[in-house]
C-alpha cells in the first residue's frame, strides 16, 4: 500500500496504516490541526440522540465535529414516530464533501440504516485516511425503538466491525450481533465482548446500562488481551435518551485529542455519568425518557433573568471590592458586608479572597451572589475563574499577572463580564483586543491594600482614559476625601471609582457607602455642567 511515496507494509494493522497516512497528510498541510470528529449518523428531531448528541458532546469536550446525515427521524421523548433514510448517493456526497476538504481525525458511526450506506462509508474510509473508526452499532434505541433492520447485521459483522478501532454495543445490540444470545450477567457480557472481538474490531465495549438486577452501571472493555470492568453508580433519572450516542462520540473526541483507547473510554464514561447526575431532575418533554444536558448549562441558565441586560458601563459607578481581613477586624461576615454595601448604593461588587480555601471561597461566592442577584447588582470574582464558573458569578476581574483576558473570555463565554487591571495605554489596548468589558486603572493614589503598587496619579489616569476603547473604573487609594476630585475630572470613558478600605475598613459599611455614593453623584453632576 503506497502513501506519499512510501510503501506501507501489509504487516501493519489497518489502524496502524491509517495513523501513518494521517500523519503524512498532517505533515503535508503544515503540522498540528484542530482535533476533529466526523459523525456519520441519523438526525434526532428531539435533539437528545444521534447527530445532535454528537455535536453537543464534541463541543463539550473541545473538539470540532462535522456531520454526515444518514437518516432523518421524527422522534421525541415518547419514542420514534418515523424514519426517513437519506439516499445512499447523497450520503456518499456528504462524505466526500467533508473528507476531501477537512483533516478528520476520527470517524464515529451511529445509525447506518441500510447495507448500501455501510458500504458507502467503508468505500469513503478506503479513499480518505483517518486515525480511528468508532462504531456505535445503532439498531435499537435506548427507548426500545428499532432503528435498523436485520438485513444489515451480516454486513456489520463481516465488513464494518473488522474496520473498527472500537465497537460500543449495548446489551441488546451485542445480542443481535451475536445471533441472539442471552446476556443477563456480567460474565455473559465478558463472553460477548470476547466473541465480538473475534469478529475483527481492535477493542470492544459492551455497555451494561440495561443489565437486569445490577445496582451499578457496569461496562466491559476488552482489548483482545485484558478485560476491564468499568463500574459507576447507577443514577436514578428518566433523562437517559442518547446515552449511547454520547458515550461513543465522547470516546471519538478523546481519541481525536490523542488519548489512548482505554483512557478515552474511562473519560467518556465519567462524562456521561456527570451529565446524567447534573440533568437528573430537568424536565423536557412529556414522555418517559427525556434528554440530558451535555453542556451542563441549562440549570445555571435558569438564573439569567436576574440580570436584565448585558454589561452596562454605568455599573462601574461605585465599585465595591471586598476584603475579608477588614471585615474580620470589624466582626462581620462577607455576606453582611456585601449586603450593606449594596443597600448603601454600590453598583457592582468584586469578591476578593486571597488566603482562603477554594471550598470556602466557593460557598462565600454563592452566598454573596444570592444577595447581589436579589438586588440586580453584578458580582465579579477576583482572579479565580474556576470559582466564577462554579458559582455562576457574573464575571471576573484579572490583573496583568493573571490569566490573559482572551483566555478568560474563551473559558467564560460571551455573556460574562471581564475586567482587567491596567496602568498604561498599551495594557488598555491589549485588554480591548482580548475581549475585556472594562479596565480598572490605577493605583491613582497610594494604598495599603496592595504593597509595592506604583501609582499613576491623576495625569496617568487621564492618559489611559483618553486612549481607552473600554469604559474605565479608577482604583487605588480612593476614599471620601478624593473621590470627588477623581470623578470631577470629566475625562472620557471614566465611569466610576473602585474602593476597598473606604467602605470595608469602617465600622458602618452602609453609612460609608451612602456617603460616598452621594459624593460621586454630586461630582458627576458638576462635571457634566462644566
Amino acid at each position: 500500500m503506497a502513501c506519499g511515496g512510501v510503501i506501507l507494509s501489509n504487516s501493519l494493522s489497518f489502524y496502524q496504516k491509517r495513523i501513518v497516512m494521517s500523519s503524512r497528510v498532517q505533515e503535508k498541510n503544515g503540522g498540528a490541526s484542530i482535533p476533529h470528529v466526523l459523525s456519520v449518523a441519523g438526525s434526532d428531531s428531539g435533539a437528545g440522540a444521534g447527530i445532535q448528541a454528537d455535536l453537543k458532546t464534541c463541543a463539550a469536550r473541545g473538539v470540532y465535529c462535522s456531520t454526515v446525515i444518514t437518516a432523518v427521524t421524527a422522534q421525541n421523548t415518547v419514542g420514534v414516530q418515523s424514519v426517513h433514510a437519506v439516499p445512499e448517493d447523497f450520503v456518499a456526497q456528504q462524505l466526500k464533501s467533508v473528507l476531501s476538504d477537512m483533516q478528520v481525525d476520527v470517524v464515529k458511526s451511529g445509525m447506518l440504516p441500510s447495507v448500501g450506506v455501510v458500504k458507502v462509508l467503508l468505500q469513503s474510509l478506503a479513499e480518505f485516511s483517518v486515525r480511528a473508526l468508532v462504531v456505535d452499532p445503532v439498531m435499537v434505541s435506548t427507548s426500545g425503538d428499532v432503528l435498523a433492520g436485520p438485513s444489515i447485521l451480516s454486513t456489520f459483522r463481516e465488513e464494518l466491525l473488522p474496520m473498527a478501532d472500537i465497537v460500543t454495543p449495548n446489551i441488546k445490540e451485542a445480542s443481535a450481533l451475536l445471533g441472539g444470545i442471552r446476556l443477563e450477567t456480567v460474565a455473559d457480557m465478558r463472553t460477548a465482548a470476547e466473541l465480538l472481538h473475534a469478529l475483527g474490531p481492535r477493542n470492544v465495549l459492551v455497555k451494561g446500562g440495561d443489565l437486569p438486577g445490577s445496582l451499578d452501571a457496569v461496562d466491559i472493555f476488552f482489548n483482545g488481551e485484558h478485560f476491564y470492568e468499568l463500574r459507576s453508580s447507577r443514577i436514578k433519572t428518566h433523562n437517559t435518551h442518547g446515552t449511547g450516542c454520547t458515550l461513543a462520540s465522547c470516546i471519538a473526541a478523546e481519541l481525536a485529542k490523542g488519548s489512548p483507547m482505554l483512557t478515552a473510554v474511562r473519560v467518556a464514561k465519567r462524562y456521561v455519568e456527570t451529565a446524567l447526575e447534573y440533568s437528573k431532575d430537568i424536565l423536557i418533554g412529556n414522555g418517559i425518557q427525556g434528554p440530558f444536558d451535555h453542556l451542563l448549562r441549562l440549570k445555571s441558565g435558569s438564573h439569567s433573568f436576574h440580570r436584565k441586560d448585558a454589561f452596562n458601563p454605568s455599573d462601574l459607578f461605585l465599585y465595591a471590592v471586598t476584603d475579608s481581613g477588614m471585615n474580620k477586624k470589624w466582626g462581620r461576615s462577607m455576606v453582611d458586608a456585601v449586603a450593606e454595601a449594596i443597600q448603601g448604593g454600590a453598583t457592582i461588587v468584586q469578591l476578593r479572597e486571597k488566603d482562603v480555601e477554594t471550598r470556602d471561597f466557593l460557598e462565600t461566592a454563592k452566598s454573596c451572589l444570592a444577595v447581589c442577584r436579589s438586588h440586580g447588582v453584578p458580582l465579579l470574582i477576583n482572579d479565580r475563574i474556576d470559582v466564577a464558573l462554579a458559582s455562576d458569578a457574573d464575571g471576573v476581574h484579572v490583573g496583568q499577572s493573571d490569566m490573559p483576558a482572551t483566555v478568560a473570555r474563551t473559558l467564560l463565554g460571551p455573556e460574562k463580564i471581564i475586567g482587567v487591571s491596567c496602568k498604561t495605554v498599551e495594557q488598555a489596548q491589549q485588554a480591548w483586543i482580548g475581549g475585556a468589558d472594562y479596565i480598572g486603572c490605577g493605583g491613582v493614589y497610594s494604598t495599603n491594600t496592595k504593597a509595592n503598587n506604583p501609582t499613576i496619579g491623576l495625569d496617568g489616569l487621564k492618559t489611559v482614559c483618553s486612549a481607552s476603547k473600554l469604559p474605565v473604573v479608577a482604583i487605588g487609594g480612593i476614599n471620601a476625601s478624593n473621590a470627588g476630585t477623581v470623578m470631577g475630572m470629566g475625562v472620557p470613558n471614566l465611569k466610576g471609582v473602585a474602593v476597598v478600605s473606604a467602605l470595608f475598613d469602617r465600622e458602618n459599611v452602609l453609612a460609608e457607602t451612602k456617603k460616598l455614593h452621594a459624593l460621586l453623584m454630586e461630582a458627576s453632576s458638576s462635571s457634566k455642567m462644566q
